[in-house]
């Protein structure tokens, strides 16, 4: 297949493979396990390590299997190029191992997954400083910059309490500063929004999440947009100059996150997740239906005391949801009334499972204060807007009905 036509989001993800050759016919890329690669040409093998000619090296730096997951999620993503790692937070960890150097400054949202905080956190204590802003208003970001801030990072929806960051005046704030703008699409996913829109320099995918959807692999990924203009950037090492320009940021993190650092994903996770992300498009409007009707039931119960979803009118940032996203994610929080205990209510589920991860298409729900960020303390939760009977839902592809019952049953007990 090398027709050059441009098709609709899941048509292109279906066919990108077939647009080069595939052995034997293959519909799909095959799982390439193999960790070294052989030349019969002496000097082709130097010539690919010297960057000289394209070509694999060692699997911790690229595989066949790996690339066509990174060109399919470059093409979700619409930009120029992307890099696979083991997990999402090893993806949001080369931001600082390839990027960053000691005296060098980040502001970050304070509103975050509870890992990028510690990570964060992490960072910190190693020389870089790390300022942490309420990012749902430009103005706090443009307050915190220095001269020595080298990224701004956030993300689209924020887990679990949903505030959503200023997008795009922090894309254009960082545009006219020349600092680089990272943004964490995993809430939202490519299907819903593409951070290029807004300016962003490099996008965040947890992979394991909505774009491989079924919870059976780990993966993350950084996306180069191809609108930063890298020249600007104080920090890319002589030795990756020798690329064109454009090349010099993807260059340096392929080769500081994984030659260097390790974290590389494997090829029979990025076939997984190359297989789930078909099904994408179909999954997460079905989830963002479900999304939907389960917060507006929790949100008319007396027993509730807040639900948290852009999708709502009550939420602050619902206007901005609608304006930017085509629909609302599939992820929400809510809060029982005092007097409810939210271990009882979990326990009373027959859908929902209580379990950590999200984007799966079975419902997966999680009291926070008391897991994913018990870790935090009480003072740094209440600082996030994170109450204590706070319960995270991410919402499956079951049927609306079944989902909306459930959820309702489990507050008459």
């Amino acid at each position: 297949m090398t027709d050059t036509k441009k098709y609709g989001f899941t048509t292109t993800i279906l066919h990108g493979d077939r647009q080069k050759p595939i052995e034997h016919g293959s519909l799909h890329k095959p799982v390439h396990t193999s960790v070294a690669f052989g030349y019969r040409d002496a000097r082709q093998l130097a010539e690919v390590f010297q960057g000289k000619q394209p070509g694999y090296r060692y699997g911790r730096q690229g595989n066949p299997t790996v690339t066509a997951l990174e060109e399919k999620i470059t093409k979700m993503e619409q930009g120029l190029a992307t890099i696979c790692f083991s997990t999402g937070m090893a993806a949001i960890a080369a931001l600082s191992q390839a990027l960053l150097r000691e005296g060098d400054h980040v502001v970050s949202s304070s509103f975050l997954f509870g890992n990028t905080n510690s990570l964060w956190q992490t960072v910190n204590g190693q020389g870089i400083d790390v300022s942490m802003v309420d990012a749902t208003d430009v103005k706090n970001v443009e307050a915190a910059l220095t001269p020595a801030t080298r990224i701004v990072f956030v993300e689209t929806i924020a887990n679990p309490r949903t505030q959503i960051a200023d997008l795009k005046r922090i894309g254009q704030l960082c545009r006219d500063r020349g600092i680089v703008y990272v943004v964490d699409n995993t809430m939202t996913s490519p299907y819903l929004f593409r951070p290029r829109m807004v300016g962003a320099s490099l996008v965040v995918n947890a992979l394991t999440k909505y774009i491989a959807g079924h919870g059976i692999a780990l993966g993350g990924s950084l996306t180069d947009t191809g609108l930063y203009d890298w020249t600007k950037f104080p920090n890319i090492f002589d030795n990756y100059k020798r690329y064109a320009p454009a090349q010099w940021g993807m260059a340096q993190i392929r080769a500081k996150s994984l030659r260097d650092f390790g974290a590389a994903l494997g090829p029979e996770a990025a076939h997984h997740i190359a297989v789930g992300a078909e099904t994408m498009a179909l999954r997460m409007e079905r989830e963002c239906t479900n999304a939907l009707a389960l917060a507006r039931m929790l949100e008319a119960d007396a027993r509730v005391a807040a639900v948290h979803y852009p999708g709502l009118a009550s939420h602050p940032q619902h206007k901005l949801a609608t304006d930017l996203f085509s629909a609302y994610g599939s992820l929400f929080s809510f809060e029982l009334k005092d007097g409810i205990d939210c271990f009882d209510y979990l326990n009373r589920l027959r859908l929902g499972i209580p379990a950590s991860n999200l984007g799966d298409t079975r419902t997966l729900v999680i009291p926070v204060a008391h897991t994913i960020f018990y870790e935090m303390g009480p003072d740094r939760r209440a600082s996030m807007g994170i109450a204590e009977s706070l319960i995270r839902v991410s919402v499956g592809i079951e049927d609306t009905a079944d989902l909306v019952e459930d959820f309702k049953q489990a507050l008459e007990g």
